[in-house]
């Protein structure tokens, strides 16, 4: 079509959701956004963005028939037809009924129809509605009359077609258009749903109109309170016949209309900003159990939202509101579920940015502060660890092009705009303080505030010039370039000294001490023009450019030249950040939407990453967080980076206690290539000095400090809290911001005491009192009346809860009895829980129904409020009334704390904040379930450092943390020479105890010559090759099955061992009561055998059987642990293996597919008792699986069962699709690739695979490292 679609709607039915962007020319929305409603704890979460257009999306529309599909319509002629369960673009075939269609219109015509499937597929043009006079905005098909369809025009007419009568093209303008030629637009336009002929239109200036569409007359013209409002949306509320809603355009007022009155019935005042859509669900999303309204304010409402309170009652009684929920977006990107009959918000999400974000920085005091400046007009400022936005700019500027915060905790910004020059917003006070405008109308596309001189603030324009200007506007230096200039940088080392990237393919350097405005050198290189120029923090007179030719350049100012070409991008480069700690790292971000970190020492890319949908333009990171880094991309969000992977063997040497020397260096010895990765920032010396100055707890410092330098921000510093109250801090110590995150429960209390106290004090003035419920029948009010006067106070108060009135009925109630008065608060408590209402809360207090109530937040997902309330049982605030005297605590109540507790770890830990979840288990003082989510999370380094300071009661998990590093280092393949990694292994087996046999291990698996295989022998004190040759043969001789094993794999010929072992676990199958304790360890000792020799021809049948007994025993395990995502993997595998290949072991196909069914059958009765399809296990099924649980053997570890999930598995990624082997399935979050290096699995999988089977599932007998 030419130009772009305006409006699409399935044929022929009603339209789900639509939207209409801003039609921008050069950037707009590119994504499509979906969340769902997670139903277990009842709250909207994102579930995939979805980018195939190249330009803004102008409509969206859901398929009636099917609620996984939906089509979308893009300004550069796109259509595309959604699935949404396979989060991919599809044109193929469903067959829906009749409707199988979606129609789109662009400008004046014609109507095109798109028919998906069936005998009449392809696209056909509407017969008559075609060459209109004035523009189509949005267009209706009538959802009960088939082919009736209605078009609203920018000019205010309507046109309305349908089979059978004639076409009215352009009538019903309203009617102080007639006769002129001023535009109108038609902002919205529904079909009344129960008549076939009536339709509400709204016009930007005239308003809202009841039209008929067969007498072509206007039924009612409805009249707004001021003349200022007007309508950007409507929609009919289908529980309320006649009624319907609409969505102002500046203010987000929400108000509601009944068609018999020309005036609305009610207003709410929703949010500040305009309405940009409305859409009124049918039902509410199926809530559970306590139908809740409203979940706990703190996981939804976000801090930007500005959310206003609900309103109290207003004078339009007469109408009640109708049951409904009213799907709300706003012009600012906000999106929320509202609730009419209770006036609240379900849900509100304030998104953010809706366009292009070209630029992000870290504030200079806070490292949890992010500002983000974007084509909307606003610089936003986020708090990163709750990802809220928690200050915006006033906005109107055009396009923010740039921005730089004030040195310091000046709390200002500097921005630089399309075409209102520069700006300084100081942050606080949320105004505009200065403006400079030297450029006059050209666009800035930089700017930068000087860190070492905070007077200054350089600029860069379209104009030519950079202008370097003091903070009251005097120009201290203009700079002339031959074309516009894009990037400034001021340098780290000497504040007089500035580059900018130029048009002209050039970058230049100035020196502000002379009064020369010519450059001191100007580097040449770059074949098409250079965007950012950025100086190295830690190597002086180093800088790089990134450029339109795509490469990135490394510039030495001292030696005039350039030291390296870093090629890789295929489009040109934007974002530029160097390490501020490890010299040679620097990562760079491109058009070709990837992002690539690098070793600058020999230009080698050491990762690139696809997960941006669109331009990547901003990157940065803060100086005391140097490995979390922030981007920001034309795909309208930030993402959040942890570069740790890159310098892993640096946290190990922090772990393991090694010499300073391995972990702090100067730059030049970090920059010999090929040198693992030191430490040269200042991050790392400060925290080196520190320590220097303590003389006890060196240790534990040590492991906190640099745990929080490493880890990424989300709740390690609550972690290391949390760890401190445990180990016996004293209470001032506590950081100020400790009370704002998740608190050790012996303080839980005291600190919400005060909150509360705090508020009470601000707020006493400011409450205002509701309106009372009307009465009711006056008969038996009397009646009433006259039973207290008699005494039957009883009576009264039965009449008084007729009548609804339970506060009098309960405020007189113990004058029957306290028994009775129990009894009473306990209905009122029922009644309430039935309706979800908050009310009922002081009820269950009073009357100690303590876990009546904690299972009705439970059930809400509002787990906070949960804890909240029986941590306060537990410290006896609430007197549970069968207890009244017992004290110290009932273990009931304690253990129901615990209970929660775990429930709200679980809640964060399926949120992919496993690093919460821990503080939620050491808030009750649980060290092991804290490890084990740790473990589970994949967050290994953090949990040995956590586990170290935990000391004994963390011990058991700690080493097996200590386990899985060590596995980590001994199969990694990298560029490091591998003796180093081989070292690390040793030297983390060693901080275990009883270490002999995992020692061991290491030296059967680590490959070399004879003498270094000795070498290492030797530092983990075994015996050397020879010697173990020697000790294998006597151990044979004398039928000691392990130590034969053992010294077979330390010896020359390891592959000896094989034979021996599986023997001995084909005789233990053999038997009928075997267990997993009388194979595993023999098994687990013969996976560590050296990868080059399990792989020789010789062995094949002793692998094959090797692999198949792994594999077996691993889906055992699997079981176990409940890792139930991959048990029928291994079964297949373990199936697959026997079928093709020649062994003999004591395992039947057919009872591995009956073992699998069994377990099938058992297991999913405990999570869908209640399905309609669920049959029952059988008998022998049930006999099947608890044999199989009786050859389990018990965890050492507690809380290790249940599907592993690392931080980021839950959102959603824009790389290429991969899909995983083991499902079929797309993969939701990081993917792991398999040694073919095509087939993937989930990173999660891959973890929980390798944790119970070592081998790869491509059954080739390599090992799996996917730690």
């Amino acid at each position: 079509t030419n130009g772009h679609v305006t409006d699409l709607h399935w044929c022929y039915w009603h339209l789900f959701v639509q939207v209409k962007m801003s039609q921008v020319k050069q950037v707009g929305l590119l994504d499509v956004i979906l969340s769902s409603l997670d139903h277990r704890y009842n709250e909207f979460k994102l579930r995939a963005i979805m980018s195939e257009h190249k330009k803004t999306i102008t409509a969206i529309s859901w398929c009636p028939q099917n609620p996984e599909v939906f089509a979308s319509a893009s300004a550069d002629n796109l259509l595309i037809i959604w699935n949404v369960a396979e989060q991919k673009a599809t044109t193929s075939c469903w067959c829906w009924n009749a409707g199988d269609s979606v129609a789109f219109v662009s400008h004046r015509g014609p109507l095109y129809i798109w028919t998906i499937s069936g005998p009449d597929s392809g696209v056909a043009v509407h017969k008559e509605a075609h060459s209109f006079l004035s523009d189509i905005c949005l267009f209706r098909w009538h959802p009960l009359k088939k082919g009736k369809v209605v078009f609203g025009h920018t000019d205010g007419s309507l046109s309305i077609f349908q089979p059978g009568s004639k076409n009215q093209k352009h009538v019903l303008r309203p009617e102080s258009l007639e006769g002129t030629d001023e535009e109108d637009p038609i902002t919205a336009l529904e079909w009344d749903p129960l008549s076939t002929d009536y339709l509400l239109v709204a016009n930007m200036h005239n308003g809202i109109r009841l039209l008929d569409s067969e007498s072509l007359s206007c039924i009612t013209t409805f009249s707004f309170p001021s003349a200022a409002a007007s309508v950007q949306c409507l929609a009919w509320v289908p529980s309320a016949p006649g009624m319907f809603i609409t969505g102002d355009s500046q203010v987000g007022v929400l108000r509601i209309w009944n068609v018999s009155r020309a005036t609305p019935l009610d207003n709410f005042k929703l949010k500040k900003t305009g309405f940009h859509a409305l859409h009124v669900l049918n039902s509410p999303p199926a809530k559970k159990s306590f139908s809740t309204n409203s979940p706990s304010k703190n996981h939804y409402t976000s801090s930007t939202s500005e959310a206003v309170p609900p309103p109290t009652l207003s004078q339009n009684q007469a109408f009640s509101l109708p049951p409904g929920h009213a799907v709300c977006c706003f012009m600012d990107g906000g999106v929320g579920l509202y609730d009419m009959g209770t006036k609240k918000w379900d849900f509100l999400r304030d998104l953010g940015h809706v366009e292009t974000i070209f630029d992000c920085k870290f504030k200079p005091d806070d490292p949890n502060l992010l500002a983000t400046a974007s084509f909307d007009g606003t610089i936003k400022v986020w708090d990163i660890n709750t990802l809220t936005a928690v200050y915006t700019s006033p906005g109107n500027e055009g396009v923010v092009y740039s921005l730089s915060w004030a040195p310091g905790d000046l709390n200002c910004i500097a921005g630089a705009t399309s075409r209102n020059g520069a700006f300084i917003w100081d942050v606080k006070k949320g105004k505009m303080i200065t403006r400079f405008n030297e450029h006059g109308k050209n666009g800035i596309f930089c700017v930068a505030w000087s860190h070492k001189d905070s007077k200054r603030i350089a600029t860069c324009s379209g104009d030519g010039f950079c202008i370097i200007r003091t903070l009251d506007g005097k120009v201290l230096h203009k700079y002339k370039h031959p074309a516009a200039v894009f990037g400034c940088d001021w340098s780290q080392n000497n504040k007089d000294m500035i580059a900018t990237g130029c048009e002209d393919k050039n970058v230049r350097v100035y020196y502000l001490a002379t009064s020369s405005d010519q450059p001191l050198k100007v580097f040449t290189g770059h074949t098409a023009k250079v965007f950012h120029v950025r100086w190295s923090p830690l190597r002086e007179g180093i800088l790089c450019s990134g450029s339109d030719d795509g490469t990135v350049r490394i510039w030495d100012y001292t030696q005039d030249a350039c030291i390296n070409v870093l090629s890789g991008h295929t489009a040109p480069v934007r974002g530029l950040m160097w390490n501020t700690e490890v010299p040679y790292l620097l990562t760079s971000g491109s058009w070709d939407y990837t992002i690539r970190v690098w070793d600058t020492r020999d230009g080698t890319c050491l990762d690139t990453v696809y997960d941006h949908g669109a331009d990547v333009y901003g990157l940065t990171c803060h100086p005391s967080r140097p490995f979390t880094m922030a981007s920001c991309s034309r795909d309208s969000t930030v993402r959040l980076w942890s570069l740790t992977p890159l310098i892993a063997p640096l946290v190990v040497n922090i772990l393991t206690d090694h010499s300073w020397d391995d972990i702090i260096g100067n730059t030049d010895r970090a920059m010999v290539p090929g040198a693992p990765p030191l430490l040269c920032g200042k991050i790392s010396k400060d925290i080196k000095q520190e320590l220097d100055k303590l003389s006890s707890d060196v240790r534990m410092k040590k492991l906190r400090w640099f745990s929080e330098c490493f880890s990424p921000p989300g709740g390690s510093h609550n972690l290391w809290d949390l760890v401190a109250v445990i180990n016996g801090q004293d209470d001032s110590l506590l950081p100020q911001n400790y009370g704002q995150g998740i608190m050790h429960m012996k303080h839980l209390v005291r600190f919400k005491t005060s909150e509360a106290q705090e508020l009470t004090i601000v707020k006493m003035s400011k409450f205002g009192g509701g309106i009372g419920a009307p009465s009711k029948e006056e008969r038996l009010k009397n009646a009433a009346e006259i039973h207290i006067r008699l005494g039957q106070i009883q009576r009264y108060c039965e009449l008084m809860v007729e009548l609804g009135e339970w506060e009098k009925a309960l405020s007189v109630a113990p004058g029957v009895s306290m028994k009775y008065w129990k009894k009473l608060m306990q209905r009122r408590a029922d009644q309430l829980m039935q309706e979800g209402n908050d009310d009922v809360i002081p009820y269950c207090i009073a009357t100690g129904e303590v876990k009546k109530l904690v299972n009705f937040f439970t059930s809400r997902g509002q787990l906070k409020e949960a804890v909240l309330v029986a941590q306060g049982a537990c410290e006896g605030n609430i007197h549970v009334f069968h207890l009244l005297f017992s004290y110290p605590l009932s273990p009931s109540l304690s253990r129901m704390l615990h209970r929660v507790c775990k429930e709200l770890a679980e809640w964060y830990f399926q949120d992919g904040r496993a690093v919460l979840a821990a503080c939620c288990h050491l808030a009750v003082d649980n060290a092991e379930l804290a490890m084990a989510s740790l473990i589970r999370g994949n967050e290994l380094e953090l949990a040995v450092c956590v586990g170290t300071v935990l000391g004994e009661s963390a011990s058991k998990a700690t080493h097996y943390v200590l386990e899985l590093l060590a596995r980590k280092y001994m199969t990694t393949a990298t560029c490091f020479p591998s003796v180093a990694y081989r070292d690390l292994a040793a030297r983390l087996l060693q901080m275990i105890p009883d270490n002999e046999i995992l020692l061991a291990k290491l030296c059967a698996f680590y490959p070399g010559s004879s003498a270094e295989i000795n070498d290492l022998h030797e530092k983990c004190g075994l015996p050397t090759l020879e010697e173990c040759k020697e000790l294998a043969e006597s151990a044979h001789a004398e039928g000691k099955v392990l130590p034969a094993v053992k010294y077979y794999l330390l010896s020359p010929e390891p592959e000896k061992a094989l034979p021996i072992g599986i023997t001995y676990v084909k005789e233990q199958l053999s038997s009928p009561d075997w267990t997993m304790d009388s194979v595993y360890h023999i098994l687990d000792l013969l996976s560590y055998i050296r990868t080059d020799r399990l792989i020789l021809p010789k062995c094949s049948e002793e692998r094959n059987e090797l692999l198949i007994l792994c594999g077996y025993i691993g889906a055992l395990f699997a079981i176990g642990r409940q890792y139930s995502s991959i048990v029928p993997a291994l079964y297949e595998y373990t199936s697959q293996l026997l079928k093709r290949r020649e062994v003999v072991v004591p395992l039947q196909i057919e009872q591995l597919s009956v073992e699998l069914e069994a377990w099938r059958a058992c297991t999913y009765s405990l999570k869908v008792a209640d399905d309609a399809l669920y049959n029952p296990p059988s008998e022998a099924q049930k006999r099947e699986y608890s044999q199989l649980l009786s050859r389990m053997s018990e965890e050492p570890i507690k809380g290790l069962e249940g599907p592993d999930y690392v931080t980021g598995s839950n959102l959603p990624s824009h790389s290429d699709v991969q899909i995983s082997c083991f499902t079929g399935l797309r993969i939701q979050g990081p993917a792991f690739f398999l040694e073919d290096g095509k087939s993937a699995i989930s990173l999660n999988d891959a973890l929980m695979w390798a944790k119970v089977n070592p081998f790869s599932p491509l059954g080739t007998g390599i090992r799996l490292n996917p730690f």
